[in-house]
C-alpha cells in the first residue's frame, strides 16, 4: 500500500562482518583413519595413527550419509574433506555446496556464509549459484535479533536477499526471499519505531520526529506506518506545530480512517489543537487500512 496524501497536504521526505573459525583438517583426517578398534577410543587420538586418503567418491557417501543421519557439524567437515582431498574433481564442486547446507543446518551461519561465498567466487556462473546466494540469504536472515539489538545483521539479511532476487528473479528461491524483504523491512521500521519511542519518552521531539518521518518514509508498506503517523501528530503538537501536526493527522485520516491509531491523533489534535478542524473517525474496519 503507497501512503496518499490529502489536497493540500504531502508527506515529505525529511565491524567487520564475521568470518567463522577456521575447521582443522587434521582433525577430520584423524577420524578418517579410524579402523573399528579405534572407534572405540576416538576420545584418545593415538600418535601412530597413520593417514588414510579415500577415493572421492567414498569420501563423499561418507558425508552425505552423516549428513542424513543429522550429525550436521560433522558432514560439513567431512565435505570440506571431500574438496581438500579432491579439489580438482567434480565431486568438489557439489561438497562446497552440501558444506555450506551443512553448516546452515548446524547452525553456523558465519561458516555457512563464508563457503557459500567461496563456492560464488570459484563457480560464478554455474547454475547453483542461485541456492549458494539463498544459503547466504538465510544464514544472515535467521541471525536477525530483537529490535531492541543492534540491528546490522538485519541490513546485511535485506542486502543478500535483495541481491537474490536482483540476480534471479526467476528462480526458484526469488518468491520466499520476496516474502523475507518483506519481514525484513518490517522488522527495520519496528527498530525506528522503537528508537523513536526512546527519543519521545525523554522528551527529545525532533529526533523522535526524524525517526517517525523515517518509518512513514522508507518504510510505507508495513504495518508500522499508522503508529509512525500517529505518533509523528504528537511529536509536532509537543513542539508546538500545529499545522505539521494537521497535515500529518489528514495523511493518517485518508489512509488508516478506521484505525485506533486516527482515534488516538484525532483525541490529541481535538485537546491540544482545537481549533484545528479534523475529520472524525470512521467506525473501525470501514476501509482495508482500518485497525
Amino acid at each position: 500500500m503507497t501512503i496518499r496524501s490529502v489536497p493540500a497536504f504531502r508527506v515529505r521526505p525529511t565491524g567487520r562482518m564475521p568470518t567463522g573459525r577456521m575447521l582443522a583438517a587434521s582433525l577430520l583426517a584423524v577420524s578418517l583413519a579410524l579402523t573399528a578398534g579405534c572407534a572405540r577410543n576416538r576420545n584418545k587420538p593415538r600418535q601412530d595413527q597413520a593417514y588414510v586418503a579415500r577415493d572421492v567418491e567414498t569420501l563423499y557417501s561418507i558425508a552425505r550419509d552423516t549428513l542424513e543421519k543429522g550429525d550436521y557439524k560433522l558432514a560439513a567437515m567431512m565435505f570440506d574433506e571431500v574438496e581438500r582431498q579432491h579439489p580438482y574433481s567434480v565431486w568438489a564442486r557439489r561438497a562446497q555446496l552440501m558444506s555450506a547446507f551443512s553448516y546452515y543446518a548446524s547452525r553456523q551461519y558465519p561458516e555457512a556464509i563464508m563457503t557459500s561465498q567461496r563456492f560464488l567466487s570459484l563457480h560464478p556462473g554455474n547454475r547453483d549459484a542461485p541456492y549458494a546466494y539463498y544459503i547466504i540469504a538465510l544464514s544472515y536472515y535467521e541471525q536477525i535479533a530483537d529490535v531492541a539489538r543492534d540491528q546490522k545483521i538485519t541490513q546485511q539479511a535485506l542486502t543478500a536477499l535483495q541481491e537474490l532476487v536482483r540476480r534471479f528473479p526467476d528462480s526458484r528461491y526469488a518468491a520466499d526471499a520476496r516474502l523475507k524483504i518483506d519481514l525484513v523491512n518490517d522488522h527495520l521500521a519496528g527498530k525506528e519505531l522503537d528508537v523513536g519511542r526512546f527519543y519521545a519518552r525523554n522528551r527529545q521531539w525532533i529526533s523522535a520526529a526524524v525517526r517517525y518521518r523515517n518509518v512513514i518514509d522508507e518504510y510505507q508498506t508495513t504495518s508500522h506506518v499508522p503508529e509512525a503517523l500517529y505518533r509523528l501528530v504528537e511529536a509536532n503538537l509537543a513542539l508546538g506545530l500545529q499545522d505539521e501536526a494537521l497535515r500529518n493527522a489528514a495523511v493518517l485520516s485518508a489512509n488508516y480512517p478506521g484505525s485506533k491509531w486516527y482515534e488516538r491523533a484525532y483525541a490529541l489534535m481535538r485537546k491540544y489543537a482545537p481549533n484545528a478542524t479534523v475529520e472524525a473517525p470512521k467506525a473501525a474496519g470501514a476501509t482495508p487500512g482500518g485497525a
